[in-house]
């Protein structure tokens, strides 16, 4: 009997372990949240959202995700995370300082401390290496030869701890390796029309080690921002001026159709169909253009129905933001934590609207201070600030502390519904409505100077 009861319990242990190697799971611990919950999106699209606990603790385990890179969002903020079936992993972040203190622990750990490492150093780089597009191209080459060398060196050293499947193999050498090809991209396109690389082909022979059917890549950022600069080598004549050129629409509907001809993977395509839709919809200053923009979009198999759906509900968004149009109605909350419609705030007075979040109080300092500044130029507004995050005490305390009066300053409620209806692209966002709530600055930057003297003509007026 008991040769029977052991083969049974062998039998649970066996299919408990393969339930598990099939399952993934995800938690983490979230300190100073922003919001209530955590979102797990693949490649745009919401894959599940995840409530916190009384402890800003949030878990969760999926029996249905396919493998790969996904994002973890804790509105405003988010970071990229590689699962993999069998994964358990931890996620500790502290919003005062999202990117640089996320970490993991756990079953599949090792893999995204070391994407988040190598990202970070990859980040820090970035001023070193622009500075370097004046020097001759085999120079610049051979800097991010010996850059790419240290990383692959680094790489070899997890890829034995960490004993990586194929695919994390992939992905993470996939981390430094486009990052770099990107830098030679972008150091082509700012130069490439001048007689300086007087070799083209040799300079450009590392192209020739590198895959643009990676379909397995769809969704990982650093493989899409490189085909994106490689697509505008392609769009760009050597005698234009990419600075210049990028801004125009005709630019790119020029890389949709690279984009169309050139790549034949259908997720690939989908993705940087999207990501030059959204570019081209959020130059403001082409609207008038972008009808004609979306009719073209559309006609493509981008394999997506939800990235064209986006890309519509992003128009119409604009189009509502419009100077002329009235402002569109949010869910806001007041420092009492009441509920109340945005229409209703406005007292019948033309009124300026700034942005600022809970994750940033030095931003928020220095902007109360133009604030204070227009208050004193142009009195006749009203100034009214809109924290992106519902408010918690410790801020409202701040406040109090600082002088801040309550009944001019509101929050979202629903981050991710207030800032599509808004078209909040730039946390720097200002906004300038009448008395009727008739906007006059839809896409204003509240600190430029531009926006200063829409304030002065309408003030004028």
């Amino acid at each position: 009997m008991k040769y029977y009861y052991s083969i049974f319990i062998s039998i649970l242990f066996s299919c408990d372990n393969i339930y598990k190697n099939k399952s993934i799971f995800v938690g983490g611990n979230i300190i100073n949240p922003s919001s209530k919950f955590v979102l797990i999106y693949k490649n745009e699209e919401m894959i599940d959202t995840i409530f916190l606990d009384e402890e800003n603790k949030f878990s969760k385990r999926f029996f249905d995700l396919s493998p790969g890179v996904y994002k973890l969002e804790h509105p405003p903020k988010n970071e990229s995370i590689f699962i993999e079936h069998g994964d358990s992993i931890w996620t500790r972040v502290n919003t005062a300082d999202f990117n640089a203190s996320i970490s993991f622990s756990g079953i599949g750990s090792g893999k995204n401390n070391y994407l988040i490492k190598n990202k970070n150093q990859i980040k820090d780089e970035i001023s070193f290496l622009s500075s370097k597009y004046s020097l001759d191209p085999l120079i610049f080459s051979s800097i991010i030869d010996s850059l790419l060398k240290i990383k692959n060196q680094n790489w070899k050293k997890i890829d034995s701890i960490s004993k990586l499947s194929l695919l994390g193999k992939k992905i993470t050498q996939s981390s430094y390796i486009y990052p770099y090809a990107n830098r030679k991209e972008r150091y082509y396109l700012i130069r490439g029309g001048s007689n300086i690389i007087q070799d083209k082909s040799k300079f450009l022979n590392f192209r020739k080690k590198l895959n643009y059917e990676e379909d397995e890549l769809y969704s990982f950022e650093p493989y899409i921002k490189y085909l994106l600069s490689y697509i505008n080598n392609i769009v760009i004549n050597s005698d234009k001026n990419y600075s210049k050129t990028m801004s125009e629409t005709s630019f790119n509907l020029n890389r949709l159709i690279v984009v169309d001809s050139t790549i034949n993977s259908k997720k690939l395509r989908s993705t940087l169909f999207r990501s030059i839709a959204y570019e081209e919809l959020i130059n403001f200053k082409n609207h008038k253009n972008h009808k004609e923009f979306i009719d073209f979009f559309s006609k493509f198999q981008n394999g997506s129905e939800n990235h064209i759906n986006e890309i519509k509900t992003l128009y119409n968004s604009i189009s509502l933001m419009q100077k002329g149009k009235k402002l569109p109605t949010i869910k806001l909350e007041d420092t009492n934590f009441n509920k109340i419609n945005s229409n209703l705030i406005f007292d019948n007075k033309p009124t300026v609207i700034y942005f600022w979040s809970q994750t940033q109080m030095n931003y928020f300092k220095n902007t109360y201070k133009v604030v204070n500044r227009f208050k004193k130029k142009y009195p006749n507004y009203r100034y009214i600030g809109i924290c992106i995050q519902p408010f918690n005490s410790l801020v409202l305390n701040f406040q109090r502390d600082s002088g801040i009066l309550g009944e001019d300053q509101y929050a979202m409620i629903n981050f991710e519904n207030g800032s599509k209806k808004w078209v909040l692209t730039l946390l720097n966002k200002g906004l300038i409505v009448d008395e009727n709530q008739v906007i006059k600055e839809g896409f204003g930057v509240f600190t430029s100077n531009n926006f200063e003297s829409i304030l002065k003509e309408f003030h004028q007026n």
